[in-house]
Formats: structure tokens, C-alpha cells, sequence
């Protein structure tokens, strides 16, 4: 637990977001990385193979 406490005292929270702007759309950066992660999860469980999906052809 006090490793995390450590951890939290790198990152500055007295600050102001940092934000991306394109066009009409502004994200913090940190929602645009929470974003991309869900969307580099989502796209690897659509193409990744389902683990166990040989042992079941092999057992028919």
C-alpha cells in the first residue's frame, strides 16, 4: 500500500488538464489515452484467438 502512495506523489494534481483540441472536440488527454486503451482492447479481443478454441475442435 505505501508503494502506491508513492507512486501517487509523482503526479502533479494541483494543475490544470492538459487538453487536445481538433476542430470542435476537446479531450483531456488523459480521457484520450483512457479511450484508446478500451478501443486497443476492444480490437484485440476481436482478432485475438479465444484461448481453448483447439482443445475443443480436438475433443469433437
Amino acid at each position: 500500500m505505501a508503494f502506491l502512495w508513492s507512486l501517487a506523489a509523482l503526479i502533479p494534481l494541483d494543475n490544470y488538464g492538459h487538453y487536445i483540441h481538433w476542430g470542435v472536440i476537446d479531450i483531456s488527454v488523459a480521457n484520450f489515452i483512457v479511450v484508446v486503451l478500451m478501443v486497443l482492447a476492444f480490437l484485440a479481443a476481436l482478432f485475438l484467438p479465444f484461448p481453448g478454441r483447439n482443445r475443443r475442435k480436438e475433443s469433437r
